[in-house]
């Protein structure tokens, strides 16, 4: 089951998760919501070992 990573993204912004990890085989996936979702800019990715890369979300962030 695919993940549904605009939620995902909207669950980082209201403080519900304070990060998700997403896979290499589910990077495309992610972009394509990533790149609709509003606040994309304060979604912060860092890379892990073997293509992981763990999202939070930047709050502190000015607009």
């Amino acid at each position: 089951m695919a993940e549904d990573y605009a939620n995902l993204m909207a669950q980082l912004k209201s403080g519900e998760l304070d990060e998700f990890t997403v896979e290499p085989a589910d990077f495309m996936a992610f972009q394509t919501a990533y790149m609709s979702f509003e606040s994309r800019k304060r979604i912060i990715g860092k890379a892990e070992k073997k293509g992981r890369i763990i999202y939070h979300y930047d709050h502190d962030q000015t607009q």
